[in-house]
């Protein structure tokens, strides 16, 4: 037939599909005083799972303890190092993981799903600096996860390597979840921090409106779920992020109509409406006149 049914490797393969968002560069098993490190660091992220014992990094200055169950995830070019507490019996499971250029994109200057890469760099950029830790009751999945993962290595049975790698995809959702869920359980009620956060999400609509963007591309930017982040914007701007969307499009539309002489078809599409029948339904309830209505008012004409 010429050439072959399958790509040579599992790696060609699942980075020709775009499977994969994550390289993993290597997975290593540590046990005891071995693994004490001298101060380093790298071009990719680390993710330290503590199994058994005591230890202390130190990142970029901050001291961290971490015990039995704690993940620690250290990002890129950060400055760390290990000490093990004396007579401590240690076990880790690490990981040393970067990202694909492009993960999660089709093209678009906006996200509509969310890379864990941009996550990990808002969450700890913004709240934890160069690390970020996991809580214990959040890991059971992740934990039994990185187990399956090193069993799976250790046992190199046919099909060994594929087995990990959809494993390791697994293991990035799961830690993706858990990160997300204590990201929103950390912001505090009518705090800076909210409110920061609700004017990023207007700073987004304000530049993508004209988009198909809906309420889980807003959220989405700033790492929400939808109801919390429904309730703490209406909270914030008196309106929901959906009447805000259609209002900022309403608006622009607005100026287009008393300074162009674009058709309304065409003003509908500019400013991100799907048809001109929805535009004229929804300008017609923010205004109380139809868009030629609206036009000619501008203008002095009856």
């Amino acid at each position: 037939m010429g050439g072959e049914l399958f790509p040579k490797t599992w790696q060609e393969f699942m980075n020709s599909s775009g499977y994969m968002p994550v390289v993993i560069n290597s997975i290593e098993r540590h046990l005891n005083d071995s693994w004490s490190k001298t101060s380093s660091q790298h071009e990719y992220y680390e993710m330290v799972y503590a199994k058994k014992g005591v230890s202390v990094f130190e990142i970029e200055g901050t001291k961290v303890t971490v015990g039995p169950n704690d993940i620690i995830i250290i990002k890129p070019h950060r400055t760390h190092s290990l000490r093990i507490q004396q007579g401590s019996t240690c076990e880790f499971i690490v990981l040393y993981f970067s990202f694909t250029k492009g993960n999660g994109s089709s093209g678009n200057s906006y996200p509509s799903e969310i890379p864990i890469e941009d996550f990990i760099n808002f969450y700890t950029g913004q709240h934890t600096g160069p690390f970020l830790k996991l809580k214990v009751n959040q890991k059971n999945d992740i934990i039994t996860l990185l187990n399956r993962i090193v069993a799976e290595k250790s046992g190199e049975q046919f099909g060994s390597d594929f087995l990990i790698h959809l494993l390791i995809l697994e293991l990035f959702v799961m830690i993706s979840r858990v990160l997300k869920l204590e990201w929103e359980r950390s912001i505090i009620e009518d705090s800076p921090q909210q409110k920061e956060l609700v004017n990023l999400a207007v700073q987004f609509i304000q530049n993508h409106y004209e988009r198909d963007i809906n309420l889980h591309d807003i959220c989405g930017y700033v790492f929400l779920s939808p109801s919390y982040f429904t309730r703490i914007f209406k909270k914030e701007t008196g309106y929901s992020p959906i009447n805000f969307l259609i209002n900022t499009r309403i608006e622009r539309a607005k100026e287009l109509l008393a300074c162009t002489d674009e058709k309304v078809s065409e003003i509908a599409l500019s400013v991100g409406f799907s048809s001109q029948q929805r535009f004229n339904e929804a300008f017609k309830k923010n205004t109380g006149m139809t868009p030629l209505e609206y036009r000619r008012k501008m203008r002095g004409r009856v």
